[in-house]
């Protein structure tokens, strides 16, 4: 069986194979590139609608967990633009939106033909 997106399953991969880096070198917060890896993996394996809701729903989980890392690190954050950009926090926002962005893409027409 070959996959249906061949570049969603090397760059889930790739994402993947740097969540368990950071798993064993570094400490919990690797699990936010291996959940999204997974996620990825399965969406370029199989394609479709619920493929595609299962990857937003997984991007909304690790958009909450990021902005309550965020909002636990906002004390340690210097107000540059530098910080907003490579905090946790924006990160965030970032993925809570596109999870909401991909489930409602899940149910569009173009995904129902």
């Amino acid at each position: 069986m070959r996959p249906k997106s061949l570049i969603t399953f090397i760059l889930g991969g790739a994402v993947f194979i740097f969540g368990v880096y950071g798993l064993v070198c570094s400490d919990f917060i690797g699990i936010v590139p291996l959940a999204i890896g997974i996620s990825l993996v399965y969406l370029g394996w199989r394609g479709g609608r619920q493929a595609l809701a299962i990857f937003g729903h997984t991007v909304i989980v690790v958009g909450c967990f990021l902005v309550t890392l965020g909002i636990y690190l906002l004390p340690y954050s210097k107000p540059t633009l530098f910080h907003i950009f490579t905090r946790p926090l924006f990160w965030g926002l970032f993925s809570i939106l596109g999870g909401v962005c991909a489930n409602y893409h899940s149910f569009c027409q173009c995904m129902r033909r």
